[in-house]
């Protein structure tokens, strides 16, 4: 597969906080062989400002020959939440630091002509160098609060080196429009170096937030430039069409919209977007659907699912065509499944009430 090299190998650090360096690199709680801290007392079942923050040092860029561009950046290694569904319930186990991980990489995948981040069916990245380390992982998709929705993990690597690392981004299943039909159905891979040192880790900024940790909010997300090109946070983006309203329920923020336009086809084409209450990240891997009402009460549209989609203009979203809706009805929509993403701290309580909301 053709693909080609731009912009590795630069170790440029990300600032998320600027505190004093912590001199230790063992457990702080007696379960993370990472510098974090014990996790707030009384964590609310809401979206709520973590405990700390790290800087990130860049690895690298690279863009694939149809347009699809790829950032590595790392940190030290850190918790995180996976979703798991048990009894039938949805909740969130922590994953802890491992005592040979060094580093937690993150890979922003996202289309470099608009900026749309791209939700794909798996990124492996595959790390080789140091003390003979060949390792490849499928990473996991991922929302924080700094970095919106990103792919990662926890790594080993073994010694200073610079890294020769593949990351395979594999093909995105969601509906496609406009430009982005007929795009990003393959897999694809690019090779970004990663400079990497114990030490420069270990001198990584560190901030911590005794006074707000725990509390509901969150913290901004972050500017992460390299060589003057910017990396999106998944922020959403305006519908346009006929708004049919917002509403929120769980910490998450709803708006719908009823859009004619051609390439959505011959009939009304009904667009959602589901993003965090605060900062308005987009939330991908939900199971939504969608209802449409008229003045009357009457049903126009029955509960329809709502596909993940991609498009150059709204960015991802979830959508239906609803043939002989007007705009003028009223929207409900009812989430089937919470996300399924991994969540860093201050998400990780978030997102699981799933009640049906009708938009204003």
């Amino acid at each position: 597969m053709k693909r080609r090299q731009f912009l590795a190998g630069t170790t440029a650090g990300l600032a998320v906080g600027a505190a004093g360096c912590v001199d230790s690199f063992t457990s702080l709680d007696g379960v993370s062989y990472g510098r974090e801290p014990e996790l707030a007392a009384d964590r609310p079942a809401a979206i709520y400002y973590p405990t700390h923050t790290e800087e990130m040092a860049m690895g690298g860029m690279a863009q694939t020959d149809d347009g699809l561009a790829v950032s590595l950046a790392y940190t030290f290694p850190h918790r995180f939440w996976r979703v798991f569904k048990r009894e039938g319930r949805y909740e969130a186990e922590q994953f802890s630091v491992d005592g040979d991980d060094a580093v937690h990489i993150m890979a922003n995948i996202w289309d470099a002509e608009t900026g749309v981040v791209l939700p794909v069916s798996s990124v492996d990245i595959a790390a080789r160098g140091g003390n003979n380390v060949d390792e490849r992982e499928t990473v996991y998709p991922m929302l924080s609060q700094r970095m919106g929705f990103h792919y990662g993990d926890n790594y080993h690597l073994d010694g200073d080196d610079t890294y020769t690392v593949n990351v395979t981004v594999g093909a995105t299943t969601a509906t496609r429009f406009g430009g982005f039909e007929g795009r990003f159905g393959e897999p694809q891979t690019v090779t970004i170096d990663l400079d990497y040192s114990e030490a420069a880790r270990n001198e990584l900024a560190y901030e911590t937030y005794e006074d707000r940790q725990g509390d509901p909010g969150a913290l901004s997300p972050m500017r992460m430039e390299m060589n003057g090109m910017s990396m999106p946070t998944g922020s959403v983006r305006d519908l346009g069409g006929t708004q049919l309203g917002t509403g929120r329920a769980d910490d998450i923020r709803y708006a719908a919209a009823v859009l004619t336009d051609d390439r959505f086809g011959d009939a009304p084409y009904l667009a959602v977007t589901a993003a965090t209450r605060y900062n308005e990240l987009v939330i991908p891997s939900m199971g939504l659907s969608g209802t449409l009402t008229d003045s009357s009460g009457e049903t126009v549209v029955e509960s329809t699912s709502l596909e993940p989609s991609l498009d150059p203009e709204l960015g991802f979203h979830y959508g239906a065509v609803v043939p002989g809706a007007t705009g003028e009805e009223t929207a409900t929509i009812d989430v089937t499944t919470p996300p399924q993403v991994a969540r860093h701290e201050g998400y990780e309580t978030a997102f699981f009430e799933t009640p049906t909301v009708e938009l204003d």
